[in-house]
């Protein structure tokens, strides 16, 4: 069979399945083929309702090729947005923590884009964290709740904290498309009642781990902006939104001012609390 008779052949098959962009999808799978035997699992798969990038293993996201595993959430075009704003004055020696990073595609990026720059990702769902750890240095992809994920010697350290939390409410799930809904982990998606149980608590203790001047980025809906900077404002962070119409994507950021000056003879509010440990995950577990 030629070429053009399989793309034409391959694309039938995945528009009858709904895929949009089939023809497109079909030059993916043919060129991500290493047989005929792997080519027909993989298009199976697709017409399955597996999502592409999970078929193929990967997906491209601000030119860069994030390794993608099954059930971890695959990253949006409009999260570029997210790294535009978070690469703005960085520069070598900076470092940057990725919270809720899924594949670990923002802090890659803002890798490659900034030389020299510190990376730390973490995410509580140990099969992201193993992902991430493909597309980050290992040693430093943690796999915790949160901020309970991340070394004791980061604290005060972050020059930037990104997060794309999940911020779909509870009720919502059940609207979202089947590839999302069915192949990507409910702990990447469910951000609670209103979609700001995750954020709520990522902004709440970004004060223990930014260093004075340093922020805090978080992706959120357009309709959630004003209720997640009230959030950024309660915490004691300054709040703006920014807005991509063209990748249909919202950021609220925000900067930490430090510490509140400690009474005489006190202790900095920052300094105290809980010691948390981090959980490095390993390349190849």
């Amino acid at each position: 069979m030629g070429y053009v008779t399989m793309l034409e052949e391959i694309a039938g098959r995945l528009r009858a399945a709904g895929c949009v962009f089939a023809e497109d999808e079909a030059r993916l799978l043919i060129g991500s083929s290493r047989t005929p035997a792997h080519l027909e699992s993989m298009i199976g798969q697709r017409v399955g309702g597996l999502p592409l990038e999970q078929v193929l293993g990967w997906a491209e996201f601000c030119g860069l090729r994030i390794a993608v595993e099954p059930g971890v959430f695959v990253p949006r075009r409009r999260t570029g947005h997210l790294v535009d704003l978070a690469v703005a004055g960085l520069g070598p020696g900076a470092v940057v923590v990725d919270l809720c990073c899924g594949t670990g595609a923002v802090g890659a990026v803002v890798a490659r884009r900034v030389p020299g720059v510190e990376v730390h990702a973490a995410d509580v769902d140990p099969a992201a964290a193993r992902c991430a750890a493909r597309n980050l240095p290992g040693d430093r992809v943690y796999c915790g709740d949160l901020y309970a994920a991340l070394p004791r010697r980061l604290r005060g350290r972050a020059d930037v904290l990104v997060c794309n939390a999940p911020y779909v409410p509870t009720g919502e799930i059940a609207h979202m498309p089947p590839e999302a809904r069915d192949h990507e982990n409910r702990v990447a998606l469910d951000g609670g009642a209103d979609g700001l149980d995750v954020q709520r608590r990522v902004v709440a203790g970004a004060g223990e781990w930014l260093a004075p001047g340093g922020r805090l980025l978080i992706e959120t809906g357009a309709h959630q902006a004003a209720a997640t900077a009230a959030a950024f404002r309660a915490a004691g962070l300054s709040a703006g939104v920014s807005a991509d119409e063209e990748l249909a994507a919202t950021v609220v950021s925000g900067t930490w001012p430090g510490p509140p000056a400690a009474p005489a003879g006190g202790t900095p509010a920052a300094s105290r609390g809980a010691r948390s440990r981090a959980h490095p995950v390993e390349r190849g577990e």
